[in-house]
């Protein structure tokens, strides 16, 4: 049997075994609360984090801005990230322009908004610019690009990868750059197709029959040409969409009081069936309407022949650019003082105030009026026949004025 001393000694072993697990216990215990607790701040820190930065591995526009806010990932992608796009040499490239803002702060939101999880990931995410991409693919696209251009029947192929040097996407916008070659070419089809201060031969009237004699003309105001300006923009709108046609005749233009096109795809050189002819060696007006004589005067008399070109009627071919009755015609007699003629009917067909109209002053009608004592430039009508003239002359009705 064991002394008591033993016992005693067991039973306080035993306590100090009991005291020290208690210990270990409660120091577990404690260990354990401060672990938790620390956990818990930590989620908690990092759940708010995570509301104001991106998740770690985020790209915007091939900017990596893991771990930043959106301020900050937006200044920094509008340092580095390109936001221009060149086709230059047949090859699409891109590269950053400092003076364009490449992104703004709600587009970064909205970005981040797409990404944002509770508590940061390592989940890749890459954003890039739709309309970037587009405009990569897009100028691409331009290089193998082609249009037919039809005009006045003719149809020319053109091709960008040989008229368009180099094309970009910059701040919202496509632009073309360096396109001389575009310019000439179309340029070289105004010279081709356009009528304007072009000679061609025509026939005039004679008598009451619209056949007479062939002569040769010259479009002065009437006829039209090219606009160069948008007929160029209209084909770089083309490449840049893939249309395959373009109509020519959307861009046009004509000279003088309007600018609109003349004569463009009309019978006979673009004069068509309508059409006023004056012979100033004969002092003759006809008036073709139909392709049928409707008005035949053999008593006009044009401008001054003698005493200087200033008051001769130019030849060439022109259009009545309005009418107007009553008119009042204003100017300088060859002293240097002023007259104003009041007119019943006046129809002008050149800018420098030559036109047809009534002069009732006149006394001298004859064939011989116009060497010495013919008008200013105007072509003067009979009171007495000037209604039939103003009844068939219409506005834009090409005028053809020869010697």
């Amino acid at each position: 049997m064991q002394s008591r001393e033993n016992l005693r000694k067991r039973s306080k072993r035993n306590s100090l075994y009991l005291i020290i697990a208690a210990v270990v216990i409660i120091v577990g215990v404690v260990a354990g609360f401060a672990i938790h607790n620390q956990h818990v701040q930590a989620e908690a820190k990092a759940r708010k984090f995570a509301t104001t930065h991106f998740n770690p591995n985020v790209s915007i526009y091939g900017v990596k801005v893991g771990n930043l806010t959106a301020k900050k990932a937006t200044d920094k992608i509008n340092q580095k990230a390109d936001n221009v796009v060149h086709l230059k040499n047949d090859k699409v490239v891109t590269e950053r322009d400092p003076q364009i803002t490449t992104i703004d702060q709600a587009t970064v939101q909205k970005y981040f908004a797409k990404q944002h999880t509770d508590v940061p990931n390592k989940a890749n995410y890459n954003y890039t610019s739709k309309e970037f991409d587009q405009a990569k693919k897009r100028l691409n696209q331009i290089y193998k690009s082609s249009v037919t251009y039809n005009i006045a029947g003719k149809k020319y192929d053109l091709k960008a990868k040989d008229l368009i040097d180099e094309a970009s996407y910059k701040d919202g916008k496509y632009d073309f750059q360096n396109v001389d070659k575009l310019t000439d070419k179309l340029k070289d089809i105004d010279k081709e197709v356009s009528t304007l201060h072009k000679s061609y031969k025509f026939t005039v009237p004679s008598g009451n029959k619209v056949n007479g004699r062939t002569i040769t003309v010259k479009n002065e105001s009437y006829g039209w040409g090219v606009y160069i300006k948008k007929a160029r923009a209209a084909v770089e709108d083309a490449f840049m969409k893939g249309t395959k046609s373009i109509d020519g005749s959307d861009y046009i233009y004509g000279e003088g009081f309007s600018t609109y096109a003349h004569g463009y795809g009309k019978s006979n050189h673009g004069i068509g069936k309508h059409y006023a002819v004056v012979s100033i060696k004969n002092q003759e007006l006809w008036i073709v309407n139909n392709n049928k004589v409707v008005v035949h005067l053999n008593d006009v008399v044009t401008g001054t022949l003698n005493g200087g070109k200033g008051n001769q009627t130019p030849s060439g071919v022109w259009y009545v650019m309005y009418k107007e009755s009553p008119s009042t015609l204003r100017g300088y007699n060859d002293d240097g003082s002023k007259y104003a003629s009041p007119v019943q009917y006046w129809m002008p067909f050149t800018l420098s105030g030559c036109g047809f109209h009534d002069a009732s002053w006149r006394n001298d009608w004859s064939k011989t009026a116009y060497l010495n004592g013919g008008s200013h430039g105007c072509v003067n009508i009979r009171p007495s026949e000037i209604h039939s003239v103003w009844s068939n002359v219409t506005k834009d009705m090409p005028v053809i004025i020869y010697n």
